[in-house]
């Protein structure tokens, strides 16, 4: 079983950290293959970054559908170009979001997302509602910190988890979903201090494709995800 996890962005450090994550709790038997784009932005924080790693995105998921992978989890919150590479790939395709929050809603009642820049609150809470899980969310939080901060700043995993605090306290929420890939290897720390179930959308991408491509499931290719006309 091969599984690409693909960071939408050019760093290849915060690919690496993923990868490191993904492998860590993937099960025997699954390679995990991670790649980024080699042109894009070298981070992804709203809807024009989005833009720019597009094509980026894309190629990268036609090189691992040409190379045969049995699934294709994109690692980036904002679950940027989901709908486009479910077009072109038949095998499974699972964004980190979408993963996150439907694991977030089997654990708990409600839950609360602790992600990077204020930019990305709006983005997520429609992403929320396009899961479904509007009514199970009680906030998205904005810990202030950019994306690649969450590599060097000395106080980026407090201040996460000092929102994971907060959202407990002020939310009522029972459990966290971390709103960023770059936070992934703070996910079980922030769990042991919240004592909250915090759920890093990587690791769950990874599962939920295992069992995907465990049962034969693909992309559905008799409506929105039919294969894109030659052009």
């Amino acid at each position: 079983m091969k599984i690409l996890v693909l960071n939408p962005n050019t760093t290849g450090s915060m690919t690496a950290k993923i990868a490191e994550c993904a492998r860590d709790f993937a099960s025997d038997g699954v390679e995990i293959i991670a790649r980024n784009p080699s042109c894009g932005p070298v981070s992804i924080e709203g809807y024009f970054d989005q833009a720019r790693a597009a094509a980026g995105i894309i190629d990268e998921v036609r090189r691992a559908i040409d190379e045969g992978v049995d699934g294709i989890v994109l690692a980036c919150f904002d679950d940027p170009s989901l709908d486009a590479c479910r077009a072109m790939a038949t095998c499974p395709v699972i964004g980190i979001c979408e993963a996150a929050v439907h694991t977030a809603t089997m654990l708990g009642t409600s839950f609360s997302v602790v992600t990077t820049l204020p930019r990305s609150v709006p983005i997520i809470q429609d992403l929320v509602l396009k899961y479904g899980a509007e009514r199970r969310c009680r906030r998205v939080r904005a810990s202030g910190i950019p994306v690649l901060d969450l590599e060097t700043s000395a106080d980026a995993r407090q201040r996460i988890l000092d929102q994971i605090l907060s959202a407990k306290r002020e939310d009522g929420c029972e459990s966290i979903v971390l709103g960023c890939a770059g936070m992934a290897d703070l996910a079980r720390w922030l769990g042991e201090e919240s004592g909250l179930p915090v759920i890093d959308g990587v690791v769950a991408g990874v599962k939920i494709m295992e069992a995907l491509i465990g049962t034969g499931l693909k992309t559905s290719k008799v409506g929105a995800y039919a294969a894109p006309r030659p052009k």
